[in-house]
């Protein structure tokens, strides 16, 4: 007999969490007026009016054990209530749902109805099921999150960190979606082949075959995924089945997946905050050398953090491996240590020395012998010069 979780553990996801939680306290005014949007109930006649113009209904009466599965996967996820089914033209297979609040509306494409298994058509209303549930919990908060984030990508294109917490975040929720299609098989292999059968095209699939397949391409393929706004395949795979075995460490596999270390031109919103923490925690670090301290110095701290506390709490360089953030912000640590060794002429020689350190420790040395070539005029003897000095102190 298979297993078939309940409801409870089909929870969102942690990155969902925070980015709720993010534009709840630092976009309050945004959050209360998309909150407050409500689809009028001629907005949802014209819906409904368009759904049946532009498909076929699959009706009940008809086409029973379709709706039979549909019942079947319903009840697996909790949702109670009737549920209409439509077939739209194309030959490519897909599955979508239209979000309407306290109504089932999905639209299949393709074959999917001929080309599925029966378990397979359980993981497919599953997944789009899992999304009208996601956008149902929690007063629609995660509905709330997922609009002003498509509305301000849509109103405001180059609005880089935006557009890339909605990637991350849809993301997420294809994940969130895909545990939904597994808990309404009752096993993960119908929802493993029936992502593969929908990519491909194929009609048959082993589901274990293609999961030893996913776990050969990542031990080759070390990055994040560059996806929109669904993983690809072999990462949507294993995430569901590593969830599926419950695997300890599914949190830090998943921000390796699907975010990877901080890219200083890939910051979401939550990776620019925490940015910030540790530019704070960085600065501390370096300033806890008191031979580089000087009004001069502290004046411009805090025109970058104008609420600097004299408390700050250092970040040493063990804090920035290069799994967590790639050369792009360590060069950036770079240029913060510049600004203050070059802020206060009396003081320059030791803010100099200091920052060579702590880039030493970073493995940054190069990119800040860069540094000193174009920001302090350093010619080739006076580099020369400078790396000797640091390495004599190694030595000592």
């Amino acid at each position: 007999m298979s297993f078939v979780p309940d409801r409870g553990e089909l929870l969102p996801l942690t990155y969902h969490t925070k980015v709720v939680d993010y534009l709840r306290r630092h976009e309050p005014e945004v959050w209360r007026w998309a909150a407050e949007r409500t689809v009028r109930a001629e907005q949802l006649e014209s819906l409904r009016a368009e759904l049946l113009r532009d498909t076929y209904r699959i009706d009940a009466q008809v086409h029973g054990d379709v709706h039979a599965a549909l019942t079947t996967a319903m009840s697996r996820l909790g949702i109670e209530g009737g549920a209409t089914l439509y077939q739209s033209p194309g030959q490519d297979m897909n599955a979508s749902l239209v979000f309407v609040p306290g109504e089932i509306h999905m639209v299949l494409q393709g074959p999917l109805l001929e080309r599925l298994s029966s378990d397979e058509l359980l993981a497919v209303f599953g997944h789009e099921l899992a999304h009208h549930l996601l956008w149902s919990r929690d007063e629609g908060q995660f509905l709330v999150a997922d609009r002003i984030l498509h509305d301000t990508v849509a109103a405001h294109g180059p609005c880089e960190s935006h557009r890339e917490t909605y990637r991350r975040y849809s993301l997420h929720t294809e994940l969130f979606a895909d545990r939904g299609g597994a808990i309404a098989a009752g096993a993960v292999e119908p929802a493993v082949s029936t992502l593969v059968k929908v990519v491909t095209g194929m009609g048959v699939v082993d589901a274990a075959a293609y999961l030893r397949q996913a776990e050969e391409i990542e031990s080759a393929e070390k990055s994040a995924s560059a996806a929109y706004s669904h993983p690809e395949t072999f990462i949507r795979a294993r995430a569901v089945a590593l969830w599926w075995a419950g695997h300890a460490d599914l949190e830090t596999w998943l921000r390796k997946r699907l975010i990877g270390p901080l890219v200083l031109d890939q910051l979401d919103l939550l990776d620019q905050a925490r940015l910030q923490a540790l530019s704070r925690g960085f600065l501390a670090h370096y300033l806890a050398d008191v031979d580089c301290v000087s009004e001069t110095v502290m004046t411009q701290v805090r025109g970058m953090f104008p609420d600097w506390q004299n408390d700050e709490i250092p970040a040493g360089p063990e804090t920035f491996a290069s799994d967590v953030m790639d050369d792009s912000v360590h060069r950036y640590f770079n240029a913060l240590m510049m600004d203050l060794a070059l802020a206060d002429p009396d003081l320059r020689d030791a803010g100099l020395l200091r920052a060579g350190r702590i880039a030493t420790q970073l493995g940054s040395f190069e990119a800040l012998q860069t540094n000193l070539r174009r920001d302090a005029g350093f010619g080739k003897r006076e580099l020369e010069r400078y790396t000797r000095q640091l390495t004599d102190e190694v030595r000592a």
